[in-house]
């Protein structure tokens, strides 16, 4: 069995052969160190947790946090904790969203495991679930059986693929109902999955989710939270690959000039904090349809389903060359975003002990880089060294 020192031993090795290529990646225009994990999914590494480890982290998850931990246990076990300095005590106060991320991610474990011919047996929140936050309590633990024929999920072949894709969508091409039904089957029967293309409801979700934008980005603690984790610049994406990428070339001469800058960017009227709204704007209106994940009741094994059901659907929009996009702001439960987010439960039927778990605009454009991710060997703990 592979051990952590052996892989940062290995993780190293790989970096010195590197040698010009990090070092340019650390200080010149280019990304490819912040996004190598994408690459090094299908490598062996010695041990089918690892394995299938290096596809899980590539799951979505809110604000790019990552905040996953893995102890490998034994020979077939891994445990799976939350790191809680990432999580997002504004945007996220009862850690719902990030919840939602390790549902994504157990997922993404429990195909690609699959695929390696190992089951993946889940047991989520065997120390019991924590209100209002999250704590030091597993998440899941995670079994690990090798089985003979078992059935790969067809999905797995966009595990790679798989983007959140953040432009505004070609207003000239709109989404057709079957591309809609073929996101929703992904996700057949997990949940209350819905969606829509119905011109009218399309465009009052659009209003809500415009006015949720404005709400976050105008609410001080909100505003602030997200401006922290921005990356700007390459240099900052490879030194923290995780938060928002806000990489490239250009961004990087802004940030060098001074055109781009936390402080403005958290001043509202600032020159920058307006450019974030214009840029915004044409994101949220091209929307050509919507999607959702519903529960009649917020639990945290509903949001653990609700994670894996999200990331099924973005795997078969992958899978038929529809873009999506999570709009989590309306959905946010911090106390000034009360009226929209009382405003898209009833435009989505939602009852009294229900929510929203997950709403996401579709359509299409160019599918964007992979986002940027930590390698593996960073998230895993208390493993013999």
């Amino acid at each position: 069995m592979i051990n952590r020192r052996t892989l940062l031993i290995t993780g190293g090795a790989a970096a010195l052969i590197g040698g010009v290529g990090v070092v340019s990646a650390a200080n010149g225009p280019g990304l490819a160190k912040a996004r190598a994990p994408w690459k090094r999914a299908g490598e062996s590494l010695g041990d089918p947790r690892l394995d299938a480890l290096a596809y899980a982290i590539l799951a979505p998850n809110p604000h790019n946090r990552q905040p996953w931990q893995f102890d490998l246990v034994g020979e077939d076990r891994i445990d799976v904790y939350v790191d809680l300095e990432r999580r997002l005590p504004h945007t996220d106060p009862f850690d719902r969203q990030i919840t939602i991320g390790f549902g994504c991610m157990l997922e993404l474990l429990r195909i690609a495991a699959a695929e390696r011919g190992y089951r993946a047996e889940i047991t989520p929140f065997p120390d019991g679930q924590a209100y209002p936050r999250l704590n030091g309590n597993r998440i899941a633990q995670v079994r690990f059986s090798q089985v003979s024929a078992l059935e790969p999920d067809p999905l797995f072949a966009s595990i790679l693929e798989r983007r959140s894709t953040k432009e505004p969508y070609d207003k000239g091409q709109p989404v057709a109902q079957d591309a809609i039904d073929k996101i929703i089957a992904g996700a057949a029967g997990m949940l209350n999955i819905g969606g829509t293309i119905d011109s009218a409801q399309r465009e009052r979700i659009i209003a809500l989710a415009w006015q949720g934008f404005q709400i976050e980005l105008a609410t001080d603690l909100t505003r602030r939270e997200s401006v922290d984790l921005m990356r700007i610049g390459n240099r900052e994406v490879v030194e923290n690959p995780d938060g928002i990428d806000m990489g490239g070339i250009q961004m990087g001469l802004f940030k060098m000039t001074g055109i781009v800058n936390r402080k403005d960017l958290d001043t509202p009227g600032s020159m920058a904090y307006n450019e974030g709204l214009k840029m915004y704007d044409p994101i949220i209106h091209s929307a050509q349809g919507f999607v959702w994940v519903k529960a009649e009741e917020n639990t945290r094994f509903g949001q653990l389903e609700a994670g894996q059901a999200w990331v099924r659907m973005n795997l078969a929009a992958q899978q038929n060359g529809v873009c999506i996009h999570p709009l989590s702001q309306i959905l946010q439960e911090f106390p000034e975003m009360a009226e929209p987010y009382e405003a898209i439960r009833s435009e989505l039927g939602v009852q009294a002990n229900g929510v929203i778990h997950m709403l996401g605009r579709v359509g299409y454009t160019k599918f964007p880089a992979a986002s940027p991710r930590w390698p593996i060997e960073s998230k895993l703990i208390n493993s013999a060294t």
